[in-house]
C-alpha cells in the first residue's frame, strides 16, 4: 500500500508581518489558503482541527473544509479532530456529508474525545458523562456512515427505527477514523467498531508506539476484521535547512506550549528539550532530506498507511507556513515515495 502523506491544522492563531496579531476572520481565510496549495503540490490530505479557545480560528472545521473543496480538485479533506463527545453525531454526519458532496467524493473525518474539555460547558454538556457520551455517539456515528436506513437506541437520544439522514453518502460510506491518544482502551476501541486508527504522536520516540499498532492488529484479528489503516499525526515544519527550519518553529511553537501548558502544568518549553525532540522524538523539523528520512523511519517502524504532519504551531507566520507546505509537497513527499519504493 502506498504511504498516503497528508497535513493538518489546528487554525493557530498567528500575526501580520508587522507583528500585530491577526483577526481569527483572516486566519481562516489563511488556512483556506494553506488548503488550496495543498491541493496544488499533490499532498493527499488535509485536516482541520476543532477547538473552542481563543489561541485558535476554527471552531467549525466542516465549514472550512467545504471553502476549501471548493477550490481545490483532488485532495482530501478531513477533520483533526472531530469532538464528538460535545456534538450531535447525526449533524456531524451530514456536515460531513456535504462536504463530501461539494468535494465530489473527497470528504472523511477523524473523530475523538479531543485533548481539550471547553466544549463541554459551552454546549452544556457534564464533564462527568465524558466515556460515556463518547462511547454512545461513536456508537450511533458508526451506523450512519455505514447504513441507508438506522435503527439504533442509548441513553442519549431517544433512538431512531429505520431513520434515513439526509444528505446521503454519494458514493457509499463516509471514510472514519479514531483519533487515538495512546490508551490501549481507545486501540480496542477501534478496532471493535471496525474503523482505522489514527495516532496522534506529540512527544517521544515514534517506535514506542508499535505495541499499540499490534494490539490493533491483534484485536482486528480476533474479530475477524481485515486489515484496516494505521496513521500518525504529529508537528513539524520543513524550510530549506535544518537550521532554519527550527529556528522558524521554535519561537511560535514554544508560545503555544506556555498557552496550553498553563492549565495543564507544564514548564517552559527550552530550546534544547526542542532540539532534543527534534532530534530523537516526534518533532518532523528541519530541511526535507531530514523530515523525509524522519517520516520515511516512522512508516516502517509503525507500518504506517498515512502520515499527517501538523505544520501549525502557534504564531508561526502565514508566509513561513506556506513555504513549508510547498517544500513539503515537491520536495519531502517525492523523496518519502523514493525512499519506501
Amino acid at each position: 500500500m502506498t504511504l498516503e502523506l497528508g497535513l493538518d491544522t489546528f487554525g493557530d492563531m498567528t500575526n501580520a508581518a508587522d507583528g500585530t496579531p491577526k483577526t481569527h476572520a483572516q486566519v481562516v481565510r489563511d488556512v483556506v489558503d494553506q488548503g488550496v496549495l495543498a491541493d496544488e503540490v499533490g499532498i493527499d490530505f488535509i485536516g482541520i482541527g476543532e477547538h473552542h479557545r481563543e489561541d485558535y480560528a476554527i471552531s467549525a472545521p466542516e465549514v472550512v473544509l467545504a471553502g476549501i473543496a471548493a477550490r481545490t480538485q483532488r485532495i482530501r479533506l478531513g477533520s483533526a479532530v472531530t469532538v464528538l463527545s460535545s456534538d450531535d453525531p447525526i449533524r456531524v454526519f451530514q456536515r460531513f456529508a456535504t462536504v463530501d458532496a461539494i468535494s465530489d467524493g473527497r470528504a472523511e473525518v477523524i473523530l475523538g474525545r479531543g485533548s481539550f474539555t471547553e466544549s463541554f460547558p459551552l454546549f452544556g454538556y457534564d464533564l462527568s458523562d465524558y466515556e460515556r457520551l463518547f462511547t454512545e455517539k461513536l456508537d450511533l456515528f458508526t451506523k450512519l456512515s455505514r447504513e441507508r436506513e438506522v435503527t439504533w437506541k442509548g441513553s442519549i437520544h431517544p433512538g431512531l427505527q429505520r431513520q434515513r439522514v439526509f444528505p446521503p453518502m454519494e458514493s457509499g460510506t463516509l471514510k472514519t477514523w479514531i483519533g487515538v491518544g495512546g490508551s490501549p482502551e481507545s486501540v480496542i476501541r477501534a478496532a471493535s467498531h471496525g474503523l482505522p486508527m489514527m495516532l496522534a504522536i506529540i512527544g517521544g520516540a515514534p517506535a514506542r508506539f508499535r505495541p499499540f499498532v499490534d494490539l490493533y492488529h491483534q484485536a482486528l484479528e480476533q474479530m475477524d476484521t481485515k486489515v484496516l489503516p494505521v496513521g500518525v499525526h504529529s508537528p513539524g515544519h520543513v524550510a530549506e535547512t535544518d537550521e532554519a527550519a527550527r529556528d522558524q518553529f521554535f519561537a511560535g511553537y514554544r508560545i503555544m506550549h506556555r498557552l496550553v501548558g498553563r492549565s495543564r502544568g507544564w514548564g517552559e518549553l527550552k530550546r534544547e528539550d526542542f532540539d532534543r525532540e527534534c532530534n530523537h522524538g516526534s518533532m518532523y523539523v528541519g530541511s526535507p532530506e531530514t523530515v523525509a528520512k524522519k517520516i520515511a523511519a516512522t512508516a516502517r517502524a509503525l507500518s504506517l498507511s498515512r502520515f499527517d504532519l501538523k505544520y501549525s504551531g502557534g504564531p508561526v507566520p502565514h508566509d513561513l507556513s506556506m513555504n513549508s507546505i510547498r517544500l513539503y509537497g515537491e520536495k519531502v513527499i517525492p523523496m518519502v515515495r523514493d525512499m519506501l519504493a
